[in-house]
Formats: C-alpha cells, structure tokens, sequence
C-alpha cells in the first residue's frame, strides 16, 4: 500500500511540475509561417518631433461654377472626390443648379486636401450643419464618386443606374477621353 501512495504522489508532482511549465514552442517548418520580429518603437523625442501642419480652412458663401467647383473668397474648391458633368454636358446645369439650392444663403466650410491638375485648389466642403456637399451631390445622383481621389467613400451612395446617366463623367474617369472628344465634336458641330 505504502508502495502505492508513493506511486501517486510521484506522478502527483511530476502532473504538477509539468503543468506549470510552459508548452515548448513549435516552430512551423513553412516558410509563410515563419514569426516576424518587429523592432521596438523608437522613444519620442519632442526635440527632433516634426509637428502634423495645421489644417487650412477657407469659409464663407459659395459661388457655383458647376457641380463640383466652387469659389469662396476668390478661391476656386473642387469637391473633393466625386465628378459631376460639364456645364455643357448630359445634366450639367441640373448638377450646378442643385449644387446652388445646397449653398444658397449658407456658409460653406472648405478643408482644404490637395491641388488638382488644374490648379484648383480640392476641399471636403461642408455646410454649417456638417452636411457634406460631395455626398449631397452623389446621393441626388448628379455627380459620381471618384475612387481614385476619395478611396471610395461616397461609392455606397450612389442611386442605381448612376453612371449610365453620367456617362462623360464616367468615361473620362476611365480614361475614356475620346468619348470626349467626339461629344465635343458634335457640340461645336
């Protein structure tokens, strides 16, 4: 008996000791499956620390030149990340309309992102209240979202059937230009 008791107090601490010690690590033999070791942060140092440049805001009533430029304070704003038509395209003056009845009599807030090719200057734009002339604009389904330039954050608000009706703006998105052209062609014919 004592033989016995001795027996499992052995096993006991061995099933104990064995518990407690950590698992071995298995290091996968696939090279896909190899553990990255990632250098540790350096510390922040506030001497050699580049402040992030202040974001640039340009405010004020709004001008429309078309559905998707506006000027405030001589400042010619491109919305930023969608494209509406050309003035002298396919609802291009429905686009500039609706885009005037969004500013008429509001102040519009203008956060300034980039430069386009152009020369104009690209801003969120936002109305008093928060609303999102850029979205505005997609969700009445006279302008687009443009992936390229807005990662593709007005695309879920886009009404059915969009790009066929916005045809040009989806061409020249496409790089499609001569579509252009030969719309062009026919306007001046």
């Amino acid at each position: 008996m004592e033989i016995l008791i001795g027996i499992l107090l052995v096993l006991l601490i061995v099933g104990v000791v064995v518990g407690r010690s950590e698992p071995p690590q298995r290091t996968p033999t696939h090279p896909e499956f190899r553990p990255v070791v990632k250098a540790a942060p350096e510390p922040f140092d506030a001497k050699s620390a580049e402040p992030q440049p202040p974001k640039t805001f340009i405010t004020g009533s709004a001008y429309v030149v078309d559905g998707d430029t506006i000027v405030i304070k001589n400042t010619q704003i491109r919305l930023f990340g969608v494209d509406a038509p050309e003035l002298n395209h396919p609802y291009g003056k429905k686009a500039k309309w609706a885009l005037v009845s969004l500013c008429k009599g509001k102040t519009v807030k203008a956060e300034i992102t980039d430069e386009d090719d152009h020369g104009r200057t690209v801003a969120k734009c936002r109305l008093e209240d928060g609303t999102d002339l850029s979205a505005e604009m997609v969700k009445l389904g006279l302008a687009i979202d443009w992936p390229k330039f807005s990662g593709g954050k007005y695309q879920s608000l886009e009404v059915k059937g969009v790009r066929r009706k916005l045809w040009l703006a989806d061409a020249r998105q496409k790089g499609r230009m001569h579509v252009w052209k030969r719309f062009e062609a026919k306007q001046t014919a």
